[in-house]
């Protein structure tokens, strides 16, 4: 169990403390909590492994679309939470949306004849990114969020990419599983970098 907190309460400060400790909340519809999570082994996309499909590699090249960054912060969260199940939550929505107001919380947005498809955000710290939920409405526009995240987090000099959990959809991008011990080594170092995203 990765659980080590429950609150009723959520606030910026907090939030970020906990990202600095190697730690991240996550909402629960309904029930007015917020859980703290602090798994034993957690997944990160090496920077530069960036794994491209085929199939991936063909979308980016038509290049049919539009990447912006911080343009529709809002929409990429509703969006994210647009499912059947989700635990971006009103407490989630509110204090991230503070966090990106802050300067913390970022959006990547990926524009289909001038529509959001798809999309991805996280909390920055230093050098180190969190990438919170991801999503699309056209096939594939999810995949090439995360890709221009990847790319973007690479050529600033970040030194970490956290997703959280490694599922066999963040496997087949190059996402690795790693100790809790390593993960708090490589977050240390990547909070010492000052990297800008925007």
């Amino acid at each position: 169990m990765d659980v080590v907190q429950i609150t009723r309460t959520l606030d910026a400060a907090s939030v970020l403390a906990a990202y600095k400790a190697g730690r991240f909340p996550m909402g629960y519809p309904g029930r007015e909590v917020i859980t703290w999570h602090h798994p034993r082994r957690r997944a990160i996309l090496p920077l530069g492994q960036f794994h491209t499909s085929r199939s991936l590699a063909r979308t980016l090249k038509k290049a049919a679309f539009e990447v912006t960054y911080d343009q529709a912060f809002d929409d990429v969260m509703r969006g994210c939470a647009d499912r059947d199940s989700t635990w971006i939550t009103a407490a989630i929505f509110r204090v991230y949306r503070q966090l990106h107001r802050l300067g913390y919380a970022h959006s990547v947005e990926v524009w289909v004849d001038r529509q959001l498809a798809g999309g991805v955000y996280g909390v920055h710290i230093g050098g180190a990114f969190f990438a919170e939920s991801k999503f699309h409405r056209v096939t594939d526009m999810s995949k090439v969020a995360l890709a221009h995240l990847a790319e973007r987090l690479r050529n600033r000099g970040f030194a970490l990419l956290e997703v959280q959990y490694r599922t066999a959809h963040l496997a087949r991008f190059g996402v690795i599983e790693i100790s809790g011990a390593e993960y708090e080594r490589r977050l240390e170092e990547a909070l010492r970098l000052e990297c800008v995203f925007p």
